[in-house]
């Protein structure tokens, strides 16, 4: 029983975001015990699970109330931790895949684009005021554009060097080589204690990991403006500072390195 816990835990995401790596992480790994060896439990079926609740949870929050804020946040928590089993699954299958991972991506970035989109609408509703539909769009926008900025400095410093891509992946795996397991069955108290409290750093990040977290207080105590401005205003600051910090990357001719990082 340990060691599979242990083989299930070392497949968990040593980059994982801030609430992903303490709480629907950890509940991905309880849940991939019970059900990994389903051989007809594909990591891709549960990519499309956690797509269609994240599409419940949207549709809840349009149709808006006290119950149906509720039943949203629970099935974003829920939409999350099967957004962490297929990974971990695929890994500890060794069936990991590029479309896989490509599926995985394409799906996180609608789902947060839809779930901010409900919730500037079903504030709207509420206040009939245009404000939180304005704030959800700056807030996605700059989202988007943390992404593409970090992809276009990808591809700026391939045009000089082609070789970019290959001596990043091979930093990449000599930093990985390194890595040992700090936390987790086995490590004691203390060691996990330690990692927790390292943990919470993250969420300065104002990632996906984060905005699972903040839909789903705001929605159980219907405080869906303030959410909207912490959304919105972090958003724009990360984006331009990212666009700004590459930029000056790439006029002092420096190569960043951005093929490891998780942050956007």
């Amino acid at each position: 029983m340990n060691d599979k816990f242990r083989r299930l835990w070392a497949t968990k995401n040593k980059d994982d975001e801030w609430w992903s790596s303490f709480v629907t992480s950890p509940l991905a790994i309880g849940l991939n015990f019970l059900v990994v060896d389903w051989e007809w439990l594909s990591p891709n079926r549960i990519t499309l699970l956690s797509f269609i609740v994240a599409l419940m949870a949207v549709a809840f929050i349009v149709d808006g109330g006290t119950v149906n804020f509720l039943a949203a946040a629970i099935l974003i928590q829920i939409s999350h931790i099967l957004d962490c089993m297929d990974g971990q699954m695929a890994r500890y299958r060794g069936v990991s895949s590029k479309a896989g991972s490509f599926i995985d991506k394409i799906t996180d970035q609608l789902q947060v684009v839809l779930w901010f989109g409900a919730v500037g609408y079903a504030s709207y509703v509420q206040t009939g005021d245009n404000l939180p539909v304005f704030l959800a769009f700056a807030g996605v926008a700059f989202y988007a554009l943390r992404g593409y900025v970090k992809y276009v400095t990808i591809y700026t410093v391939m045009c000089g060097d082609a070789t970019y891509l290959q001596r990043s992946h091979e930093d990449v795996c000599e930093g990985k080589s390194g890595q040992r397991v700090v936390a987790g069955l086995g490590c004691g108290p203390k060691a996990n204690l330690i990692w927790f409290m390292k943990e919470q750093k993250k969420i300065f990040s104002f990632n996906e990991g984060v905005f699972v977290f903040m839909l789903s207080v705001s929605l159980v105590l219907e405080a869906l403006m303030p959410m909207l401005w912490v959304f919105a205003l972090s958003q724009v600051a990360i984006g331009l500072f990212r666009s700004l910090q590459r930029g000056l990357q790439l006029h002092l001719d420096q190569c960043p390195q951005v093929i490891a990082s998780t942050e956007k």
